[in-house]
Parts: C-alpha cells; structure tokens; sequence
C-alpha cells in the first residue's frame, strides 16, 4: 500500500488484509511503501502488524515501485491505504494468479461503486473516456484502466521495468503488460467512499492529462501516423484537383490560395508520418516499447539507398517544375504574371522540393536509429563478474 500521510485509514487496511490472508490460509505480509508521511501513519501501520519501507522518490508510481522492489512474495496485490478497497475480499485476485495470469486488474464498474465514493466527473466522464481511449490505443480489454486494486507476478512487472512516478503508473502498468504479451485479466472489485477527512491526493485535471499525455507518447500511431496520414490525403486530393484549376462546390470557390494550404497539408502529414516511424524505432531501441516486426521489415526495405534514390526522384520532378515555371515566365517576357496560373507551377513544384529533403534527411535518421547497439548477455555479465573476481583474488595473493 502506497502511503503519504493515512493515519486515519492505514491501520484498518493493514488489518484488514491480514485478516483476508488468515482466512484464506495465505502466506504473505503487508507492505507500507511510505511516501514521507509526517502524521504518524508509519507506526501506526507497524502496530497494525504491516512492514514499513521508506521511499524517498516523491510520487504514486515510485511509491510503488519501491515497495515492489521490497516486497517478499511471488505475488503482490496493491491497493491505496484510504479505506476505499475492500481488502477483506482479495481471493479472486489470488486465484487468478495461481491461474496463471501476470496481471490482474479490478474493475470497480462490475463490482460495484457505493454513492460519494467517485466524483461524477470521475465516473461518467475521467475514467470511461480514459478507460476506452487505452483500449482504442492497445490490444486490452480492459474496462478500468485506472483500478488502484491490482495483483500481479512480482518478477513479470519488475522485468517491465516501468518508468513513470506519477499518477499515470496506473496506465503505463497495463499498457506495458498488453504490449509485452502477459496475461492480463480483470475481476469485479467495489468501491467505497474513502475514510480520510482531508481531499484525496488525485488532482482530477492534472492527473487526467497525465493519463492521457502516457496513452499518446505511447501510441505513435495514434499521436503522428494516422492523423498525418489523414492530412496527407484530404492536402493531396486537394491540391491535385487544383493543380488543374479552381474547383467549385456550390457557391463555394476554390482557387491557388487552397492550393498553398493543401500543399503546406501535404507537408505537415509526411513529417508527422515520418515522426511516428522515428519514434518506433527509437522507444524499440531504448526498450520503451516492445521491438515491432512491421517496423523491423519497414527499416529493411527503406534502406538508406532507396530512400535517396525516392528523395532523389522528388527532387527531380521539383526541378522540372521549377524549370516549366521559368519557361512559363520567359513566355510573359519575364514580366509580371498572373498568381493563379503560376502558383499552380510553383506551389506542387515547391512542395516536392521539401518533400524530398524530408525523405532523404528521414532516410538518413532512420538508419542512424536503425544502428543496434550490442548489449551484453547475462552470460556476458556473469563472465565479467568472475573475471573481475578472480582479478581481486589475484591481487589479494600478490600482497600477501
């Protein structure tokens, strides 16, 4: 249990939990990863028969983390010491466990959520829209996204190595989990109104953005590919069709001025695509995000060469654009010219020329992001350790 000043609630939930586990006839302890709470809640929760750990990093995810670290157990359950989980009822979770699943959430919608223990804007509005944007994002069928009641395999969320401390652990622990492959299930739990007298440490606004600023930088595809994809559809039907001259659709008149803006489109959706492959890449490199094999084979066939040879092509037909614009301004006696007929030369002229820098400079980055480093193997390791301890030996016997 995470625990930032609970001194009107932590000795009851340890209690609680202990008394679940003699029930049960479960081996295991309760775990109090204090956060610098000042009100006493760590004797409290001593008395109680809990285990007390200190940890420094401020925050709801490194709470956690550091009392996962602590923890003795082949399995953890975690759960807010505010009395609003009903710790006496943690056996479904056990159960699945022993099953076999890594993660096991609680969804406080099946179970059952008692009057005054959610704001409204929580209920109907922060956690359902939260909830279905991290199911639209990731392959889960996770109905509570946020569940503060959860149990898991020790060892499988360590090998996560999760990195948030905020408030948007929550969501990084099931998005890490469904993107690994581990077996995630979900039980009905209740929710009850808190036992505190002061306001929760949730910050609604702050904490929701948090959640979904996660969701996006986790999901590239929704945060750059498929909107840039959009953009760079509606600019190049767009400008293709203005290329040729104005376009009217009832009273509405569309002319060169369009033509700008649906090329600048064009533009704005390639490097948005573009960033969301970098970003691929670099979150599979630095084990952000698990290695993709569509990315994988996408960096095998834009090859460094091929993409120059594309920017390469781009760069040509700008040229000739650039080229036909000076012909079409010699035939005015390079005098002055009529924006209508020339930005139909000069904007898709332009807008190639830009394109093909993007794609060479893309090509380029790609395959510096492409560059695997070696990582040493735990075979590696283990042989570095023995090598520098028979080095240590060595030297002890030359001193003596």
């Amino acid at each position: 249990m995470p625990c930032l000043n609970e001194a009107e609630t932590v000795e009851v939930c340890v209690r609680k939990a202990l008394a679940c586990m003699a029930e049960h006839g479960i081996e295991g302890e309760v775990l109090i990863a204090d956060n610098g709470s000042t009100d006493g809640s760590q004797q409290l929760a001593r008395d109680a028969g809990a285990r007390v750990v200190h940890v420094d990093e401020k925050g709801y995810g490194n709470a956690l983390m550091g009392g996962i670290r602590a923890a003795r157990g082949k399995y953890v359950i975690m759960g807010d010491a505010d009395d609003s989980y009903d710790f006496t009822a943690l056996l479904p979770f056990v159960e699945e466990l022993r099953d076999g699943a890594d993660l096991v959430m609680g969804n406080r919608f099946r179970g059952g959520i008692a009057p005054g223990a959610m704001p409204p804007l929580h209920r109907y509005l922060g956690n359902p829209v939260l909830s279905f944007v991290g199911r639209l994002f990731f392959p889960s069928k996770i109905g509570d996204f946020h569940c503060g009641l959860r149990g898991f395999r020790r060892d499988a969320i360590l090998r996560l190595q999760l990195q948030t401390g905020g408030m948007e652990f929550a969501s990084e622990m099931v998005v890490r989990s469904t993107l690994s492959g581990l077996d995630v299930r979900e039980v009905p739990t209740t929710l009850s109104p808190d036992g505190r007298s002061r306001p929760p440490h949730l910050r609604s606004w702050r904490d929701g953005w948090r959640h979904l600023r996660f969701l996006l930088l986790y999901s590239p595809k929704w945060l750059f590919f498929y909107p840039g994809v959009v953009m760079m559809l509606i600019g190049l039907v767009a400008a293709t069709a203005l290329t040729f001259g104005p376009v009217k659709i009832g009273e509405l008149a569309f002319d060169v001025d369009t033509l700008v803006g649906s090329s600048a489109l064009v533009v704005i959706g390639f490097q948005a695509a573009l960033f969301a492959v970098f970003t691929k890449v670099y979150a599979a490199e630095e084990g952000f995000l698990p290695e993709s094999p569509r990315i994988r084979r996408l960096i095998g066939m834009v090859s460094l060469e091929r993409g120059l040879v594309v920017g390469g092509l781009l760069a040509l037909a700008g040229l000739v654009g650039l080229v036909m614009s000076l012909v079409h301004w010699q035939v005015r006696s390079f005098g002055e010219l009529d924006p209508r007929e020339s930005l139909r030369i000069v904007v898709p002229s332009a807008t190639a020329l830009i394109m093909s820098f993007q794609t060479i400079f893309a090509s380029l980055f790609i395959s510096i992001l492409g560059i695997r480093r070696t990582r040493e193997s735990s075979i590696d390791v283990a042989a570095k350790a023995a090598e520098e301890a028979a080095a240590a030996v060595s030297l002890e016997d030359s001193k003596r």
